[in-house]
């Protein structure tokens, strides 16, 4: 094993003239975005506890402001790259965050991760190990005849010209508020398959009869209000079909929740409906498992006709949802282009990955991206110093920030006024607004219940920083100390119960056996150097190892083990050279669905590019297996330093 040594190493990658004219999309093509490669989202905290039960029923408000803060969240995303890499450099390090240790002996190279979001794709492994596809559009078939599946033979009553107005009403292409369908033959069987049509075919759309001039219309409209929001409607269920429809979810450049409630909005449901087992990236291209609540695979599989990057598919009916952390893992393709590294140092780097592995840091995601990071209020928290929780959330801070909250901060630090910040803030949902709601509602003098209105996995999600910054920390010592070797006062587990390990027992493990505690009042620690580390380190914070329960039962650690190596499954690579910096490297479960080809590649290209695959067990990081064959920093400031160069 080696400690890190930061490096300039250089990801420039020669531009070609189409890469000044796509000078936005360049822009947009940052190399590590924040909370966007960990395994399962930097927020599920299945390591650290059980996650909360309302984890998985929080909403999103389904209102029109939303649309409009979506757009503001937008206008800050895509400025100057010099002056977002300018301002990362207040931004992390991994020493920072006590990443500093590899365990392979290979010379590191340089590389480009998520030029493209379509480099990076992540399959999920379901808890019987399968390992999630999307393969197959069609619906199954009922021997119950059911109003919500109509047939095919139903959609031919509604016109072309129908169709158009209705998809263009259902998209809010136009101005019309409803559209209205003459009934020529006036017979209740008739309406009733208008409604049916309507209603399946043009999810978010509700339907009503009319009389106008003495005709029979068919009224189409988007369902407003509270009862748009309503359970499932209650059309007959046939009895031998399971509750939940389940289905594979495609999706490309959009995070669960974001897609969860693109499909609520449509369908006119709640986004609590629906279940699944573990949040994915953002800036990739990812397949995963979801569960709804009587909604019929026929619907679903019509929202592939209106929606914008993401399908649906392989639609079966089960009896239950779906749980989070129930997931074996996932399964990663990722493509590192513009590498620099030989043929040797490649296969050193990659045989190192697949027999030894790399260290389980948690990743930079895990922090935030800023001059205050996230383990700073955790540890606040943690000590009961509620004004410092509330100036580290508040106080202005260097980094790369969208310019709304920089007004916030710059009027919270000049008035200490709630309201007068509050009011510099068009987004409200973001953990400043309800922080500054909550003092509001509760006054300057009552912080802990101000900082209770934030959700309460946003709140966890600071201690839990805090406990990786530990376990980090603890780990790099613990390796520097006794390198990749069990050694007596270890700790291993035996079921779910830790031991440490004894002198004469040492020979019966190795390092992938052992394990180390996160913080808590439920844990053990090692018996030799590092278990007393852990005290030194708490005590230098003010904290107490001793007495890790909080007056405030949220606050309260348990603690939990977490392996120190691992060693990815199914690992599996191959370099490829291209030309073009845009093409697709392979070819990805859609591309396969509409039979497009892969691009044919030069077998002497002026770029190579590794491709990579491995498969992670849940709450691992997939950047950090990807630093241990680079052997470079992650971080963000780290990354958009060394992308500047190319970007110019």
């Amino acid at each position: 094993m080696e400690t890190v040594e930061t490096n300039s190493v250089s990801l420039k990658r020669p531009r070609s003239e189409d890469d000044v004219a796509n000078a936005d999309e360049i822009k947009r093509q940052k190399i590590l975005e924040k909370s966007e490669t960990e395994n399962d989202s930097g927020q599920n905290i299945e390591t650290v506890t059980q996650p909360p039960e309302d984890m998985k029923n929080e909403i999103i408000p389904n209102e029109e402001s939303e649309e409009q803060e979506e757009e503001l969240e937008d206008s800050d995303e895509d400025g100057d790259p010099e002056s977002f890499a300018d301002m990362m450099k207040h931004g992390l390090t991994e020493s920072d965050v006590g990443i500093t240790k590899f365990v392979s002996s290979h010379k590191g190279f340089s590389g480009i991760l998520k030029e493209r979001y379509s480099d990076f794709v992540v399959h999920e492994i379901g808890k019987d190990g399968r390992v999630s596809h999307l393969d197959d559009f069609s619906v199954p078939v009922d021997d119950e005849v059911n109003f919500e599946d109509p047939s095919e033979e139903t959609f031919a009553v509604l016109s072309d010209e129908d169709k158009q107005r209705l998809e263009e009403l259902q998209l809010f292409k136009n101005k019309e508020t409803s559209v209205a369908i003459e009934v020529v033959e006036d017979t209740k069987e008739k309406r009733t398959v208008i409604h049916q049509a309507v209603k399946s075919l043009f999810p978010g759309l509700e339907t009503k009869t009319e009389d106008r001039d003495g005709k029979k219309y068919i009224i189409a409209y988007h369902a407003a209000g509270k009862k748009a929001l309503a359970n499932p409607r209650k059309h007959s269920w046939p009895k031998s079909r399971g509750s939940y429809c389940h289905f594979v979810l495609y999706k490309e450049n959009k995070d669960t929740m974001d897609a969860i409630n693109v499909l609520s909005k449509f369908l006119r449901v709640k986004p609590n409906i629906f279940s699944y087992m573990g949040t994915k990236d953002k800036r990739a291209i990812t397949v995963q498992e979801i569960a709804v609540l009587r909604i019929t695979a026929q619907r679903l599989a019509h929202l592939n006709k209106c929606l914008m990057n993401f399908k649906l598919g392989n639609f079966s009916y089960k009896n239950h949802p779906l749980k989070l952390g129930e997931l074996q893992g996932n399964h990663f393709t990722v493509v590192l282009r513009n590498i620099t590294g030989t043929d040797d140092q490649i296969e050193q780097a990659m045989h190192s990955l697949r027999e030894i592995g790399f260290i389980n840091y948690y990743g930079m995601q895990r922090f935030g991206t800023t001059a205050v990071p996230t383990y700073q209020i955790g540890r606040a928290i943690l000590q009961n110093n509620w004004n410092e929780v509330m100036d580290l959330i508040l106080k202005p801070r260097p980094g790369a920030e969208k310019g709304y909250l920089v007004k916030c901060r710059e009027e919270w630090a000049k008035t200490k006024d709630p309201a007068a910040a509050l009011k510099k803030l068009p987004v409200k949902r973001c953990v400043e607004g309800q922080l500054l709601r909550g003092l509001l509602k509760y006054g300057m003098k009552n912080i802990i219940s101000a900082f209770g209105i934030i959700p309460r996995n946003n709140r966890l999600m600071y201690i839990h920083s805090y406990q990786s910054y530990v376990w980090n920390n603890m780990v790099s010592k613990r390796i520097e100390e006794y390198g990749l070797r069990a050694v007596p006062g270890d700790l291993i587990l035996k079921g779910a119960t830790a031991v440490h390990i004894e002198e004469g027992d040492v020979d019966n493990y190795t390092i992938h056996d052992v394990v180390m505690p996160l913080p808590g009042f439920d844990v053990i620690y090692p018996k030799h150097k590092i278990g007393e580390a852990y005290r030194e380190m708490l005590i230098a914070d003010n904290l107490d190892i001793n007495n890790m329960r909080h007056k405030i039962r949220d606050y309260s650690l348990s603690g939990a083990y977490r392996k120190i190596i691992i060693r990815p499954q199914n690992v599996n690579w191959d370099v490829v050279a291209y030309d073009d910096p845009k093409i697709p490297l392979f070819t990805t479960d859609l591309d396969k669905l509409e039979g497009k080809p892969l691009p044919v590649l030069p077998t002497d290209g002026k770029f190579r590019a590794l491709k990579m695959e491995f498969s992670l067990p849940p709450s691992t990081y997939a950047t950090m297996a990807i630093r241990e064959v680079l052997k470079m920093d992650t971080s963000i400031k780290n990354q958009t330093q060394l992308n500047t160069t190319w970007l110019r």
